[in-house]
């Protein structure tokens, strides 16, 4: 699959993760870094989608520890969540 592809798939399981919550966390961060994702990163996130979501998002908030495989600069960026947007 080409990367142009891989990226559109990875948009639309980012955005339709089965709780608004989960799909503004993910969704959001996806739309924020994925197109500068090399191809070890784009494999990195497609593995995490295969997580649950409270996982994903206990990792990015900081109230649970990630798996090794998952500690890097994805989940760096994943925990800094100034990606999701917020109304006023």
């Amino acid at each position: 699959m080409d990367r142009e592809t891989r990226l559109k798939r990875l948009r639309f399981r980012s955005w339709h993760r089965g709780t608004k919550e989960a799909d503004l966390l993910i969704g959001g961060f996806f739309d924020q870094h994925g197109e500068g994702w090399s191809d070890e990163e784009i494999a990195l996130f497609e593995a995490l989608l295969e997580e649950q979501d409270v996982d994903i998002m206990a990792w990015a908030m900081g109230t649970d520890t990630a798996p090794e495989r998952y500690r890097g600069t994805i989940l760096d960026a994943l925990k800094t969540l100034n990606y999701v947007p917020i109304s006023e």
